[in-house]
């Protein structure tokens, strides 16, 4: 049963207003679909912030050469002048425009490899990033096998028969009961 109306023709089965031949939008499609659109163009803002390098994020990064053994920023001198000079350097990359990846690359060629925070994983420093899990899953192994072999059940090992024993030690282990007592 259909009913007309000005604007439309109006469908039983479906609800739907009918606007000449065509169903109209229901409202929630367009409105997913913006806000998917926003959605992506709020993670594309947000990506492109985060791929900017900032003093802090590359402090996390290297050492500080001092000899404190601390992250750049975790200094805990106060007039720290390798800080300086180092913060320096960084502030000058970032200003150049180069990308996190290039000024770690410079700080690695100016004040050699040992200024990383963590190795890069290449070559023989990916032995760094591979030995500790390759020997968890050592350890994990050994952990099973050793377990699977204290779970199972020994073979049982046979009583020794008394016709398989020596009588003259049979009779000295007696006497020897009977003499400090225990023959009970």
């Amino acid at each position: 049963m259909d009913t007309n109306k000005q604007s439309g023709v109006r469908s039983q089965e479906s609800g739907a207003t009918l606007d000449h031949g065509r169903p109209r939008a229901s409202g929630w499609k367009p409105r997913c679909a913006l806000l998917a659109a926003f959605l992506l163009v709020a993670a594309a803002a947000v990506a492109a912030d985060a791929r900017k390098p900032t003093l802090e994020a590359i402090g996390n990064k290297v050492q500080c050469t001092c000899g404190c053994v601390a992250p750049l920023n975790q200094c805990p001198h106060f007039d720290c002048a390798q800080k300086a000079e180092i913060q320096a350097f960084i502030k000058k990359e970032i200003a150049e425009g180069k990308d996190e990846a290039a000024i770690l690359q410079d700080l690695s060629a100016r004040y050699g490899m040992q200024i990383l925070s963590a190795p890069p994983a290449r070559g023989f420093n990916l032995a760094v990033w591979i030995l500790p899990s390759l020997g968890l899953l050592v350890g994990l192994a050994l952990v099973v096998v050793i377990a699977r072999r204290w779970k199972s059940k020994p073979a049982d090992v046979p009583a020794p028969s008394s016709a398989s024993l020596d009588p003259k030690v049979i009779s000295a282990m007696e006497e020897e009961m009977k003499s400090t007592g225990i023959d009970r």
